[in-house]
């Protein structure tokens, strides 16, 4: 209640929030919190066949109060993020993933392009970039099996090599004044690096050893050099150069559990784990559901060609094709789906507690409530 004679002064919300009356509220650029999120999980680790970052993107400059999770971005999922104001919706699967010839009010993915642009929303997707990372999907579906250890299935490689160059070539050469002239020439060449020359005794005589990088393009003009001298083509070594594999780093997990469960053990954990009523089984030939598991073998989402050859006691995935499970149990490999979204959507929440250390809780993150499997149990 206001005393008599007491007036309302206009004064400027920051000087408010100065004076602590309201909590300040955090705001981050869009490209800087783009940034920060690649940082989190770079995309050079996603498949080649995906389309992952920043899909949608508002008219600069665009700033991010609340970010939005979620697996799948539908309709529902795009009218709950404009309810709850989200300025940059991460959905884990690319709402674009063929490509839009256009983008008209005919079909939902178009739909949803035309909304989060009317309402200046933001869309990234990760996706196959967070299935690798060690603290990623899969991980998170590790737990689910209960103590255990694990390495991927599929190691990823670091996204350069660690010199320059995709090849390296060396050869030896005795004849100095010769040799002047082949460097000489080799220097000419675009993308050599790494040009050393050291001495060598080959066989007895003296001789200069020369070591060089270069790219693929490169070598074929370092070899048709090399040819024009029969001496020095045949003293030639062409090495390979190989990206170094990343540690915990890549598609799906092989994981060696700390003691044996049995199958109808590990179903209830994962039903635990996921949340889920019912799961959908085949037991390996010849294995019962008190058989032990020691080692199980998983991909998040669809894992046929992630998990195909794998030797484990169990697979675990959302979904696989009805002749790879009846490859899977005609070894003995009992496989456990859960449908698709399942095996991912219980990561987003511990992907909040992640993103908001990462981020410093400059924004405010949120988890989609309408997001679900389109499957159910009828």
């Amino acid at each position: 209640m206001l005393l008599p004679g007491t007036q309302l002064v206009g004064r400027p919300l920051h000087s408010i929030r100065a004076l602590g009356r309201l909590p300040s509220c955090s705001l981050m650029n869009l490209r800087e919190l783009v940034a920060a999120l690649n940082d989190f999980a770079s995309l050079s680790l996603a498949e080649s066949w995906d389309n992952v970052g920043l899909l949608v993107e508002p008219s600069p400059p665009h700033t991010v109060n609340t970010l939005f999770l979620t697996n799948d971005l539908t309709e529902e999922v795009m009218e709950e993020a404009v309810q709850k104001k989200a300025d940059l919706i991460l959905s884990y699967h690319p709402p674009i993933f063929t490509p839009l010839k256009r983008v008209t009010w005919k079909t939902w993915k178009e739909r949803l392009v035309i909304r989060a642009l009317e309402h200046r929303i933001g869309i990234y997707s990760p996706h196959t970039a967070y299935d690798a990372i060690p603290h990623g999907v899969n991980n998170w579906l590790t737990k689910g099996l209960g103590a255990c250890t694990s390495v991927p299935l599929h190691p990823s490689t670091a996204p350069s090599y660690p010199a320059e160059g995709t090849h390296r070539v060396e050869f030896c050469a005795d004849n100095t004044e010769h040799l002047d002239t082949v460097l000489s020439k080799i220097k000419d060449i675009q993308e050599i690096s790494c040009l050393t020359t050291l001495p060598a005794r080959v066989e007895g005589e003296e001789q200069t050893r020369v070591s060089l990088n270069c790219s693929q393009k490169a070598l074929l003009e370092v070899v048709a050099l090399l040819s024009q001298n029969s001496l020095l083509y045949h003293k030639t070594e062409i090495l390979s150069l190989q990206k170094p594999l990343l540690p915990h780093t890549g598609m799906g997990r092989l994981c060696t559990l700390s003691e044996p469960v049995s199958l109808s053990h590990i179903i209830e954990r994962i039903k635990s784990h996921l949340k889920l009523p019912h799961i959908r089984l085949a037991v390996g030939m010849g294995k019962t559901l008190e058989s032990p598991v020691k080692k199980a073998a998983l991909c998040a989402g669809s894992g046929s060609s992630v998990l195909k050859g794998m030797e484990a006691d169990l697979y675990l995935t959302g979904e696989m094709s009805h002749h790879d499970v009846l490859d899977a149990v005609a070894n003995g490999i009992s496989v456990i789906l859960c449908e698709h979204s399942n095996t991912e959507r219980g990561f987003l929440s511990e992907l909040r507690d992640m993103l908001a250390i990462h981020l410093q809780n400059k924004i405010n993150i949120i988890v989609s409530d309408k997001d679900r499997d389109p499957l159910q149990v009828a």
